[in-house]
């Protein structure tokens, strides 16, 4: 039952996602049958699928006889009988529980009691979809990223009644094909889709709050390392899409704080302005391609004064604004038992952020002149978030993003909110991570892998949370908490754990 090297593999689905599979299990070897109750739809997948090979051979990333091979071995079929051989029967198809739960019953009838099933879905729950199969032991998540033939992730999800020796299977098979599989829980979204809702989760109450605009959020976050920012993202996947995934999530939960839909989101999908597929989403589109306007380069208005500064804290942040101040030149005092991180400029302060406002912390501190900048989370220099309290003098506003700025980085004024734009979203995604760890979704090296191959996070939740210390996120945290209250950003007792036992260390 669970050997699988080289058998007969059926997959039911013949769009993007189901011609992928097909794609990389032809290539790996196994006779490939494609099915879709589509007329003609296998059929030109098949052919899609062998031009696609053929253009790999005439790049020289496959040999031509390898490709040729390959398209032998795949055939369209009409009925689902013509694969009654199959070893593993997997589905692509629209996500909708009764369609699934209606195939599979049409599946178990017309292969062996040995063949596996594997669905495809991205977030309907493993454990309801192999409701009332006969033997849903055999019946496993695999779950593929798109484009399937270039992204290296699956994540193989168990259900309530899922074979060990089935899940373990898939890993392998998943392994034989050239991807790496990761192994999860059948929980709402899996580990990516779980773990990654407050990328997009928290860029849109910074709109809502109108903290700052999708062009500043999504540079501060290409500043801290990812390829592309949650508003442009979104604005790719499609409004409908993402609000869709968000709205499930949040059911799926019973009603989670923290997979509460957008009302910003939902405003889009109502007016239609779902993103790239129709012109218009938190950006314009022109030919496909945003219509943007390019941010001028920040020019400081004139010298900084010439006095020694301060670097206050400990950690990789203080040694790092410490050695930048030396590199242009500046004296450096370092008072690493202040409590807080950044730099003192005569009577002003530069405070990273812990997740307060500035103006906050100017009120509970008394410091009038105080600004507070985002968490520099990537090794090089980048666009950077900042905010000013309300008590700030007009000399400050000017001299801080300009201190910024010799420090190496690219000052973003934005409003002055809590976490400013990457400590609050990498705090959160840590937090996600702890909890599905936490809960046995997975395990914190799965997590890791999970979002970086799945979407190409730079680091991993758990790589995160080694540079930056679990007692500095539960402060963000709970200075979040303090703020919103309602839950959503309760700090996972995993963290808590961690927390405590760092600061025994």
């Amino acid at each position: 039952m669970t050997e699988l090297a080289g058998r007969p593999v059926l997959v039911v689905g013949a769009g993007i996602m189901g011609s992928g599979i097909a794609q990389v299990a032809t290539q790996a070897g196994h006779p490939v049958f494609l099915y879709d109750t589509r007329p003609g739809a296998a059929q030109g997948a098949v052919r899609t699928i062998g031009a696609a090979l053929e253009a790999l051979a005439a790049k020289g990333r496959i040999a031509p006889e390898a490709a040729r091979a390959a398209v032998a071995r795949l055939r369209a079929i009409d009925r689902l009988e013509d694969a009654a051989d199959c070893a593993l029967a997997v589905e692509a198809i629209v996500e909708d529980l009764a369609a699934k739960r209606a195939l599979y019953r049409e599946v178990e009838q017309a292969v062996g009691q040995g063949c596996l099933i594997a669905s495809n879905t991205s977030s309907l729950s493993i454990t309801a979809l192999g409701q009332g199969l006969r033997n849903p032991g055999r019946f496993v998540g695999m779950h593929f990223f798109n484009p399937v033939p270039l992204m290296k992730l699956v994540e193989v999800v168990s259900g309530l009644e899922t074979d060990p020796a089935v899940a373990a299977a898939i890993e392998a098979l998943a392994r034989a094909w050239g991807k790496v599989p990761v192994q999860a829980r059948s929980t709402p979204g899996f580990i990516v889709n779980r773990i990654a809702r407050p990328f997009y989760a928290e860029a849109l109450m910074l709109l809502q709050e109108r903290a700052a605009e999708p062009a500043q959020i999504d540079a501060c976050l290409r500043g801290a390392g990812f390829r592309m920012g949650p508003c442009e993202l979104m604005d790719l996947i499609g409004h409908d899409t993402n609000f869709a995934v968000t709205q499930s999530m949040h059911a799926a939960s019973f009603g989670d704080r923290r997979y509460v839909p957008s009302a910003v989101q939902r405003e889009l999908v109502e007016a239609g302005r779902l993103g790239r597929k129709t012109g218009r989403g938190l950006y314009e589109y022109r030919d496909g391609l945003p219509v943007r306007t390019d941010r001028p380069s920040f020019v400081p208005a004139g010298p900084l004064p010439e006095c020694p500064v301060s670097v206050h804290g400990r950690g990789p942040v203080a040694d790092r604004l410490a050695d930048a101040l030396r590199h242009a030149g500046r004296q450096v005092v370092r008072v690493r038992e202040s409590g807080w991180v950044g730099v003192g400029v005569e009577s002003a302060e530069l405070r990273l952020t812990d997740g307060r406002p500035a103006t906050c912390v100017a009120g509970e501190t008394g410091q009038r002149d105080l600004a507070v900048f985002d968490l520099p989370i990537a090794d090089g220099a980048g666009a950077l978030a900042w905010s000013c309290a309300d008590t700030a003098s007009g000399s400050w506003r000017t001299d801080a993003p300009a201190w910024l700025a010799l420090l190496g980085f690219e000052p973003i004024e934005i409003e002055d909110t809590a976490g400013l734009v990457v400590a609050r979203t990498v705090a959160m995604l840590i937090n996600e991570a702890a909890d599905a760890v936490q809960q046995g979704v997975c395990t914190a090296e799965a997590a890791d892998l999970a979002m970086k191959l799945g979407v190409n996070y730079p680091a991993g939740p758990f790589e995160w949370l080694d540079r930056w210390g679990a007692g500095e996120v539960v402060r963000v945290l709970r200075n979040l908490d303090a703020l919103y209250r309602g839950e959503r950003y309760r700090a996972s007792p995993y963290l808590l754990r961690r927390a405590w036992t760092d600061g025994m260390a």
